[in-house]
């Protein structure tokens, strides 16, 4: 493991991912040696479990399906449980790479939260209608927000370091998009220092896609909705010690 490894918990989130997530596990144990790796069993009904385990993963079940959010919840109180300073959420269907984990968490050493920015000028990934509307609009708002550029707020290849580990294991939104648009959202007005690196996204290995062009349009607004949402609520405190920071 390298140095800036130590400390880190990759968390997985898995729903139905039976058919990619051994391969995922694997390819995170090669190219992060020594790194611990949690899949997040959201209320599958497949095999999900049963693969994880085989790739000598640590996994955690949860009774029935809380979408992203929840099991993010439930990986960050791990963390705090376990003794991890940073949490990783990588993708268990194979779109991420491991790889790019080791520049996400060094990000860390002068930020709380880290984005794997996939339109910040590395890889081709590109969306087009409604879909890619919503992003743009996102990404203006919360930039101003989190007071610094951010082109990919609904990325969810993240590194979360140890004031963001302790906010998100309370507070970590479990609604639609909350894992993504909400939490920066409450990272940022908890005083939490945003940043983003470029990452290129992979095709997935396996499982459905969460989003196909049939929903697009209703993706647009739905984000909108979830911003208002995390905006019209109150900021979190954020306990530093002893000091309590709000924004």
């Amino acid at each position: 493991m390298t140095t800036s490894l130590a400390g880190t918990l990759i968390v997985m989130p898995a729903l139905n991912e039976e058919a990619s997530v051994a391969a995922v596990v694997r390819e995170v144990h090669a190219k992060l040696p020594g790194v611990a790796v949690l899949v997040v069993n959201d209320g599958s009904t497949d095999n999900t479990t049963v693969e994880a385990r085989s790739a000598g993963a640590i996994v955690a079940e949860l009774p029935y399906n809380l979408g992203v959010g929840g099991a993010m919840r439930a990986g960050f109180k791990y963390a705090l449980a376990h003794g991890y300073r940073n949490v990783v959420q990588v993708d268990s269907d194979g779109q991420h790479d491991p790889s790019g984990v080791v520049r996400l968490v060094e990000e860390l050493q002068t930020a709380d939260l880290v984005l794997g920015a996939r339109f910040a000028g590395e890889g081709d990934y590109e969306v087009r209608g409604p879909r890619k509307w919503a992003m743009v609009v996102l990404s203006g708002v919360l930039s101003r927000v989190a007071r610094t550029r951010l082109t990919d707020t609904t990325s969810g290849f993240r590194a979360t370091g140890p004031r963001a580990v302790r906010l998100f294991a309370e507070h970590y939104p479990a609604e639609y998009l909350g894992d993504t648009i909400e939490s920066l959202v409450i990272a940022a007005r908890s005083g939490c220092v945003i940043r983003q690196v470029p990452v290129a996204m992979r095709p997935r290995a396996g499982g459905t896609p969460s989003h196909n062009p049939l929903k697009a349009a209703k993706y647009l607004a739905r984000a909108g909705l979830a911003l208002v949402f995390a905006l019209i609520r109150p900021p979190v405190a954020l306990h530093n010690g002893d000091e309590v920071v709000t924004a």
